[in-house]
């Protein structure tokens, strides 16, 4: 037990590290609300920090997650000035499902589709819900993998600790 936990900690010191320097891939994704493609680093506005979600439809913890942070979003944008959008890793037959998912819940923010996972790929993590800061210089400045209730509030201190 203690050489599992041992090896979940220098992982999760390993990804911290890693995020620390990691530059945005240009790989490309689709925008769900108009359609067009475009290169995730070009995404994000210059000089705003972001926090993005990536999750499948077919992923419970996934749209737990966005459901809290959405609801929590009015409060934390009180606090600090970010951007907040999402990423499906749905296949590009489901995009019909995405958007449907979308607007059922009534989501105000951007979503993209990574329909071949060519960006999960490129951002090196494995399973979702997979959530990522992106600092004010436009580079990864904290990563999380999972989800278990409460932990968005993890990601906004770091949120918090950025926009200082």
């Amino acid at each position: 037990m203690k050489k599992l936990f041992l090896a979940a900690a220098c992982s999760l010191v390993s990804v911290a590290a890693m995020a620390q320097s990691q530059s945005l891939p240009s790989t490309t994704v689709k925008d769900m609300s108009t359609g067009s493609k475009v290169a995730f680093n070009q995404a994000f506005k210059p000089g705003r920090i972001t926090m993005v979600n990536f999750w499948a439809t077919w992923c419970v913890p996934c749209k737990k997650e966005i459901k809290n942070v959405r609801a929590k979003l009015p409060e934390w944008r009180k606090q600090a000035d970010f951007d907040y959008m999402t990423v499906s890793i749905d296949e590009s037959r489901a995009e019909g499902l995405v958007r449907s998912y979308a607007v059922s819940q009534g989501w105000d923010f951007q979503y993209f589709i990574d329909p071949n996972s060519d960006l999960k790929r490129s951002l090196n993590f494995q399973n979702v819900p997979f959530t990522i800061v992106v600092g004010k210089d436009g580079k990864v400045a904290y990563m999380h993998s999972g989800y278990e209730e409460g932990g968005e509030n993890e990601v906004f201190a770091k949120i918090l600790e950025l926009s200082k």
